[in-house]
């Protein structure tokens, strides 16, 4: 491969190019003046992006509510000083040219106006004062305000300050008359203008995929002809691996044959003797990745793979996808690529490691574990585990954590408080250090803390129902404010916290082993799949003759695959319907819609659902009837026998997703995605991407009815993964308990043989003396 420009180079040139840009638009644009200003702090803090020209015309706006940018609840602005804010971003083909924050909020009453109003700051320089009238007070108001372009670079944040006073004497500065309350369904709109980047490798994987932009990634994919297995495996590499760069935004991946889109970005998959109408490539001398204009779109891009035949074609998306970081120029013909090494099982590079314990350093960035002040932030710490840890008997999974803290000059409440997904886990108390202390043990601790703060560790475990397979670890530094007496209460920033990045969480001690089928665990994360993060143990079936849709769901599902992972699908399998005999010893994702998916009929006694055209059929067991759902390693809490059958013919476009053992190998699952319409399978991937819908996927046969999701039956059959034998042995009796008591039974019995005949023999030794 071609080796990536430096960073240098790239800021020189973004910087050499922007102040044309902006000549560009003063010429061509009616708002001069303001698109002047706007380009300027663009160019003084911009990261390294190419930029040509700007074109007339390309002006869009974005809305985005703060819930969106991460504001989840209102934000509540206490004290004399109360700041809250949100981060956001800007694209890199994109420059603002008007701000404006339409803020929904209340302050209180008892704020004089003469001394309190609400600043609304960006990066730090104020935007805009808010006045707080007391006729106001305690209203519920909305305001327009005009945010200067010139403050908006490409990572900002939009902060909320209140200063607060509420008498002209001595006052207590947590008053709780010092309020301000800021809804999260306020809006803050970016108007744009769009700029076409050049075309080049090294901006990869610009623009095709951004991520300062933080909406859900929608990328069509183009193929010159209907495509055929390794076409079709080489564009699941590139949707796992721009699944794995969206993240939490999710990813979808329309299909077209032979049509570009109108406007945008798309990926070409094409060998060197097919053609897409429309779009020219250089000739084609081995696997090459290449970058050109949407010629429907100057500010669109397509993403070039292309071959000689299928196996370059593969080889050329697996170059871009594990390579993208090396490559630079319009194009690059890939010369060689080193066999990589075979993946191991539960080494995905988003999941915990399963060999040895992590430290948190590793899961987060040093900075993002400090916080200052009275009212902090809290720490995030953000991980995933394999969703088949067996921690039947265990007491949890063990944290090792390390932490300081600025000591408290006398004893109060302060502490650390742990939550798990805003679940409340245990709290630390933070302690006090008395600077006049005389005993050698607190002489001793003065020294060998010389920056004032306190050291400190907690051991604990985290229950396993705790732990999702994405888990945030939340830590809040709560500190006692106390109230020294009138005109004595004065707010320093003098209190610190940090979580060690040494800190520690080890599940190497953990068992794989879990109840199948079970779908909570391949929506959530992709298991069975996932457990090799290429898909080397998977094949995906298609039909015969498979849509558009088809082929749309298959590189979404592996989109969020590949997000569950963090690693390109590079050995996935795909098949069609035909050559399922040949997939013995893989795991199967079965794609089907319209009921053009033979398979269906053929394991029809295997599947708690099926669809096959409009007749329908539902095996019902009591998960309909479960209130409330709870997630327990122990298969006999998750188990719900199937009590019924259900059968009928309807023209709906529901969409159906089950799981059973693979009637090819045993011990090898099969998961199902079928509709009997395609816009059924829309529906299951909307739900699959939903953060809200994806919790009711559950069991083994789950039903998508447009917005509803129903979990209908959960029972499992067989089992995935291995004990060590006397775990297992202890394991197998706990569920057998009638055996368990025959074994009792029989050994008392052997037990009572041993004891007569030993006594028998002593009695006639003693007879012959």
């Amino acid at each position: 491969m071609t080796t990536r420009s430096t960073l240098g180079s790239l800021a020189a040139t973004r910087l050499r190019a922007l102040p044309a840009l902006a000549a560009g638009l003063i010429a061509c644009l009616p708002h001069a003046s303001a698109m002047a200003a706007a380009a300027a702090p663009n160019a003084a803090s911009a990261t390294p992006v190419k930029v040509t020209s700007a074109v007339p015309g390309a002006t869009r706006t974005h809305t985005y509510t703060l819930k969106q940018l991460g504001a989840l609840f209102p934000l509540q602005l206490r004290g004399i000083d109360g700041v809250y804010g949100v981060p956001f971003s800007v694209r890199a083909d994109e420059v603002v040219t008007g701000a404006t924050l339409r803020l929904a909020y209340a302050y209180s009453p008892a704020l004089l106006p003469d001394l309190s109003h609400i600043n609304v700051l960006v990066n730090g320089e104020v935007s805009s004062s808010i006045p707080v009238p007391r006729e106001q007070g305690g209203v519920n108001l909305t305001r327009d305000i005009a945010i200067p372009p010139r403050l908006i670079t490409e990572f900002n944040r939009l902060n909320l300050q209140l200063i607060g006073h509420y008498t002209m004497e001595c006052e207590d500065p947590a008053h709780s008359s010092l309020w301000a309350n800021i809804s999260n369904n306020s809006v803050l709109e970016l108007t744009v203008t769009r700029i076409a980047l050049e075309n080049d490798l090294a901006l990869l994987p610009q623009p095709f995929f951004d991520r300062r932009d933080i909406r859900p990634l929608n990328l069509p994919f183009v193929f010159a002809s209907a495509p055929g297995g390794a076409a079709l495996e080489a564009a699941g590499v590139l949707s796992s691996w721009f699944g794995a760069l969206a993240s939490y935004r999710g990813a979808t991946f329309p299909v077209t044959q032979n049509a570009i889109p109108d406007h945008g970005n798309a990926v070409i998959l094409a060998t060197a003797n097919e053609r897409v109408a429309g779009v020219t490539w250089p000739q084609v001398q081995g696997p090459t990745v290449a970058v050109a204009t949407n010629p429907n779109d100057p500010y669109g891009k397509l993403l070039l793979v292309l071959g000689r035949d299928a196996a370059e074609l593969k080889t050329a998306a697996t170059a871009l996808a594990v390579g993208a970081p090396t490559l630079s120029g319009q194009a690059a013909t890939i010369t060689g690529i080193e066999q990589q090494k075979p993946r191991k099982p539960y080494d995905a590079p988003n999941w915990l490691r399963a060999d040895r314990a992590v430290k948190f350093g590793e899961l987060a960035d040093a900075a993002a574990l400090n916080v200052s002040g009275y009212s902090p932030d809290l720490i995030r710490v953000n991980f995933r585990m394999p969703p088949d840890l067996f921690a039947w008997r265990e007491k949890g999974i063990p944290v090792d954590l390390r932490y300081r803290y600025t000591p408290r000059a006398e004893p109060d409440k302060s502490t650390l408080n742990i939550n798990i997904n805003q679940r409340f886990l245990r709290s630390e108390p933070l302690l006090a250090i008395r600077h006049d202390a005389t005993s050698r043990v607190d002489r001793l601790l003065d020294k060998v803390m010389p920056d004032g703060t306190v050291p400190a560790r907690a051991k604990f475990q985290i229950p396993l129902f705790m732990l999702p397979a994405q888990t945030q670890m939340q830590f809040h530094y709560y500190y006692d404010y106390i109230k020294q007496g009138e005109c004595k209460d004065v707010v320093l920033d003098n209190v610190r916290g940090t979580i060690e990045p040494d800190s520690t969480i080890d599940i190497s001690h953990f068992s794989h082993f879990i109840a199948m089928p079970d779908l909570a665990a391949f929506s959530n994360s992709g298991f069975p799949f996932t457990r090799m993060a290429d898909l080397s143990d998977t094949a995906v079936v298609l039909p015969d003759s498979p849509t558009p849709a088809d082929y749309s769901t298959y590189l979404t599902v592996l989109g969020r695959l590949g997000d569950a992972t963090g690693y390109p699908a590079t050995g996935v399998t795909v098949a069609a319907a035909r050559q399922a005999e040949t997939l013995g010893g893989k795991d199967l994702l079965v794609i089907s819609s319209g009921g053009r998916q033979p398979l269906l009929q053929q394991w029809a006694q295997y599947m708690p659902v099926s669809l096959d055209g409009n007749a329908k059929r539902f095996s019902l067991s009591d998960k309909v009837y479960q209130l409330f759902s709870w997630r327990d390693s122990d298969s006999r809490t998750n188990a719900k026998p199937t009590r019924q059958t259900l059968a009928f013919n309807s023209a709906s476009s529901d969409a159906i997703i089950a799981g059973f053992e693979s009637p090819l190998s045993g011990g090898r699952s099969v998961v199902v995605i079928s509709a009997n319409q395609p816009a059924g399978l829309h529906e299951a991937m909307r739900a699959m991407l939903d953060p809200d819908l994806v919790k009711s996927i559950q069991g083994s046969a789950v039903v998508i009815r447009e917005k509803q999701v129903d979990s209908l039956a959960a029972d499992q059959t067989y089992f995935v993964g291995s004990l060590n034998p006397l775990l297992h042995v202890q394991w197998y009796l706990a569920n057998h308990p009638l055996l368990l008591a025959l074994l009792g039974i029989v050994a008392a019995l052997l037990l009572a043989v041993v004891l007569y005949l030993s006594l028998r023999a002593r009695a006639r030794r003693r007879l012959a003396l």
